[in-house]
C-alpha cells in the first residue's frame, strides 16, 4: 500500500508555494498526499480553486471560523499569567491564545487517515498533532519561519510553549533557511533538515534575457502585501542620491496604504514617476515577472529575530529568473552571499550612501551582464526544486525508516 501525508496549514493554497511544492514532490515520489488548507480570503479564492483543480493530489478547504476574540483574550490572559509563574502551559491554551483555526484545521485533518502528518504554521502543527495523536501515526513539522522568533512577546511565548512540547514528538522535522535550522536546534534538541524556498525550472523561461546595457537600472519587489518594514525606503533614498537612473517596481496589495506612503515619499525626494506599484499576480507567475528585470530586492530588516534568520522566496524567485539579487545585511543573507557570487551584491539599510554606490557599480553594462548570467547559472544548478527537493524526500523517507526500524 502507498504511505499517506496529510499535509496541515492554516494558509490558502495562493499564499503558501513552499507547500505546493512540497505536496508535488510527496505525490512524485509515490506518497499519497491530501493538504488540508483553510479558505480564509477572497481576493485568493480563485487562485485556489484553480490550483485544487490542477494538483494531482487531495485538497480538502476548511471555511473560516467564527470570532473568537473574546475567547483568544482571556486564554491570553490565564496564558500569560501560568508564564509570569513559570508553570507549564498546556498546549491546547497556548494555541487558543496564539489564535488561529486550530479546531476546523485538526477536525479536518483528523477525516484524512495518514501515516504523517506534517503542520506548518502554529495552527497546522497544533492540528496536525492532534490528527496524529487520534490516528496513531507520526508527526511532522516545516519550519517556513523561526516562529519562535516573531510577533508580540505574548504571541512568542505561546509558540514556545506549543514548540517545546510537540517539536521533540516529530519524526519529520524540516526548516527553510541553515540559520531557523540551527535556532530550532539550539533551543529545542531538534535536528531539522534544511529545504530552501527554490522553485520548479518549468516556470522559468527557456533562455535568458539579455542585460538591457546602457538604460536605467530596473529594480523589482513583490509580496503578497506591500510593508514599510520591508527595507524599500532605503531603496528609495539610495535611488535618489544614486548617479545614474534606477527605478523600482513593486508588486502587492496596497490595502493598507503603505504603498502610497512610499509614492509619497518618492516625491520627497525628487525621483517621482519612478517608483511604479503594481498588482497582486498568481504565484506561479512570479517568476516570469521578474524577469524582465536588472536587480531583485531582498531588503529584510531587524525587526525581528525571524526576519534576522529567514531566506526569503524572494531571493530564489530572482536567481530562477536570471535577475541578480541586492540583499540587506542580516545574518541570513550574509551568510548566504558568498555562495552566490557575481549574483548578490550586500548592502546595509542604514547606508543609502554606499547603498547608491552599489547601484552605480552594478549599473555599469558589463556588470550587469556578469551579474545576470551568474544568477541564470545558480538558479539551474543548485537553487531550484528539482535540486532542491530531494533534501525534502530524504527527510521524509528517513522518518518512515526510522518509524520501521522502531516497530
Amino acid at each position: 500500500m502507498p504511505r499517506s501525508i496529510c499535509i496541515v496549514s492554516p494558509g490558502n493554497l495562493a499564499s503558501n508555494p513552499r507547500l505546493l511544492k512540497e505536496a508535488d514532490a510527496l505525490h512524485e515520489a509515490g506518497y499519497t498526499v491530501t493538504a488540508v488548507v483553510c479558505d480564509y480570503t477572497d481576493a485568493l479564492r480563485s487562485f485556489d480553486d484553480d490550483i485544487a483543480a490542477r494538483v494531482p493530489w487531495s485538497v480538502v478547504r476548511v471555511a473560516r471560523p467564527p470570532l473568537d476574540g473574546p475567547t483568544r483574550f482571556v486564554a491570553g490572559r490565564f496564558a500569560a499569567l501560568l508564564a509570569a509563574a513559570g508553570a507549564g502551559v498546556p498546549v491546547a491554551l497556548a494555541a487558543q491564545a496564539y489564535g488561529g483555526p486550530v479546531v476546523g484545521l485538526r477536525r479536518a485533518a483528523v477525516g484524512v487517515p495518514a501515516d504523517l502528518y506534517i503542520g506548518h504554521y502554529m495552527a497546522g502543527l497544533v492540528a496536525a498533532a492532534g490528527a496524529a495523536r487520534r490516528r496513531g501515526a507520526m508527526l511532522g513539522f516545516d519550519a517556513e519561519d523561526y516562529h519562535a522568533g516573531e510577533g508580540t512577546q505574548q504571541a512568542m511565548t505561546m509558540v514556545r510553549a506549543i514548540e517545546k512540547v510537540l517539536l521533540p514528538s516529530c519524526r519529520h522535522v524540516t526548516a527553510a533557511a541553515p540559520l531557523i535550522a540551527d535556532a530550532y536546534a539550539s533551543r529545542y534538541g531538534v535536528t531539522a533538515t534544511t529545504v530552501l524556498n527554490v522553485f520548479p525550472l518549468n516556470m522559468a523561461a527557456a533562455e535568458r534575457r539579455p542585460s538591457a546595457g546602457g538604460g536605467p537600472l530596473r529594480a523589482y519587489w513583490f509580496s503578497q502585501t506591500i510593508g514599510l518594514d520591508r527595507g524599500l525606503q532605503s531603496f528609495v533614498r539610495a535611488m535618489a542620491q544614486a548617479r545614474v537612473p534606477v527605478t523600482l517596481d513593486v508588486r502587492g496589495s496596497n490595502r493598507w496604504g503603505h504603498g502610497d506612503r512610499l509614492l509619497e515619499l518618492a516625491r520627497e525626494l525628487g525621483v517621482e514617476g519612478r517608483v511604479t506599484l503594481l498588482p497582486v499576480a498568481p504565484p506561479a507567475e512570479m517568476v516570469t515577472l521578474s524577469a524582465s528585470y536588472d536587480l531583485g530586492l531582498s531588503l529584510e530588516t531587524d525587526v525581528s529575530e525571524n526576519r534576522r534568520l529567514c531566506l526569503t522566496n524572494k531571493i530564489f524567485t530572482y536567481l530562477l529568473a536570471g535577475v541578480p539579487v541586492l540583499l540587506s545585511t542580516t545574518p541570513a543573507q550574509c551568510a548566504l552571499a558568498p555562495a552566490l557570487g557575481e549574483a548578490a551584491r550586500l548592502a546595509p539599510l542604514d547606508d543609502p550612501a554606499t547603498m547608491a554606490r552599489v547601484l552605480e557599480e552594478l549599473a555599469a553594462p558589463e556588470a550587469r551582464e556578469a551579474a545576470s548570467a551568474a544568477a541564470w547559472r545558480l538558479g539551474r544548478e543548485r537553487y531550484n526544486w528539482e535540486v532542491e527537493k530531494g533534501a525534502l524526500l530524504r527527510a521524509v523517507g528517513q522518518a518512515f525508516d526510522d518509524a520501521r526500524a522502531a516497530a
